[in-house]
């Protein structure tokens, strides 16, 4: 299921960064920024198979994205869903790190990997309390 957000919250999935909650072993939330890209519908992410929120993310699917307006830390929008997570031979990756201008090898020691994490919504939830 592809984001469905309003007009006015569109310009969020341009964002830099996003911060990415998932579930640790004994329940705990564990949050880490993120890059990620809005790709074709869907919001993705491009992770080190060795870190602990892929860990986490392939034990709990469970997941949370909330993309946060720098401008205006009243505004955001909050992604909750499920992980898909598929093996990455550095397309999607390299593909992800352009949008920043980074090389993705710059964030991996040799032999580690990559997947894509396709964030699947359940909730997709736009705030703003600016008034």
């Amino acid at each position: 299921m592809a984001i469905d957000l309003p007009d006015g919250y569109r310009d969020l999935l341009d964002a830099q960064v996003a911060t990415l909650a998932t579930v640790e072993p004994d329940g705990t939330p564990q949050l880490s920024e993120i890059w990620f890209l809005y790709d074709d519908g869907d919001l993705r992410l491009s992770l080190n198979t060795t870190r602990r929120k892929t860990q986490n993310l392939v034990q709990r699917p469970q997941c949370s994205l909330l993309i946060l307006d720098l401008q205006n830390p009243f505004r955001y929008v909050e992604v909750r869903g499920r992980a898909r997570i598929e093996d990455d031979d550095g397309t999607f990756a390299h593909r992800l790190h352009n949008k920043y201008g980074a090389d993705p090898s710059a964030y991996d020691n040799p032999g580690e990997g990559r997947v894509v994490v396709t964030i699947e919504p359940t909730r997709v939830r736009p705030v703003d309390m600016s008034g």
